[in-house]
């Protein structure tokens, strides 16, 4: 028997976590039944240049910061210690058996959608949890094959066009991007010298 409370995990290196990550945590946990939203720290992902990526736990740190005022969101790193490299249905499986009482959901950007078939066991992850899915501009809206199928929920949360990529090489330019972070990530990044 699966928990009442519904927790939505959205996965991300968050390198760093900024205010578009935010937004769309905070907008799932607040406009959808979800009743928390974890953010879940990746420790790194293969398709990812490692160069580029911050030490797990600065970006666990950054966004522990970043979740501090908001009691709904919460930051976790159940992912660093599973064995590498980890998929989704290993992860879905571990929370469930570390957390027998909550009911795990995935939150993932329509872009993710489009690629999901691609993933290790999807279909054991549409059979038994909900996917909540927000909007991403940048890929145009078309037609996905799951678009339709009963464990996804389109969420409209806002499109967010803003990206760690871009604020690692605004940084390194030494541009002024600190409204696209919360404060205290940007006062974490500014004093550890962090993408410089």
């Amino acid at each position: 028997m699966r928990g009442s409370k519904k927790i939505g995990l959205y996965f991300g290196t968050f390198n760093p976590i900024h205010v578009g990550h935010l937004t769309i945590a905070n907008y799932m946990v607040e406009f959808s039944d979800l009743d928390e939203v974890w953010l879940v720290v990746t420790p790194h992902n293969p398709h990812k240049k490692k160069n580029s990526l911050l030490d797990d736990v600065h970006r666990l740190t950054m966004v522990r910061i970043a979740v501090e005022d908001y009691p709904k969101l919460k930051a976790s790193s159940i992912e660093f210690d599973l064995p590498q490299p980890n998929y989704t249905v290993n992860t879905l499986a571990h929370l469930e058996e570390k957390y027998p009482e909550y009911n795990f959901c995935l939150i993932m950007g329509e872009d993710n959608l489009k690629s999901f078939h691609k993933w290790k066991n999807y279909e054991v992850i549409l059979d038994r949890y909900a996917i909540y899915v927000y909007p991403r501009i940048s890929e145009g809206r078309t037609e996905s094959q799951f678009i339709d199928h009963p464990a996804i929920s389109l969420v409209e949360a806002p499109i967010m066009e803003l990206s760690s990529t871009f604020i690692r090489n605004a940084i390194k330019k030494n541009k002024n991007i600190r409204p696209m972070l919360p404060d205290a990530v940007w006062k974490y990044l500014d004093e550890m010298n962090f993408y410089r």
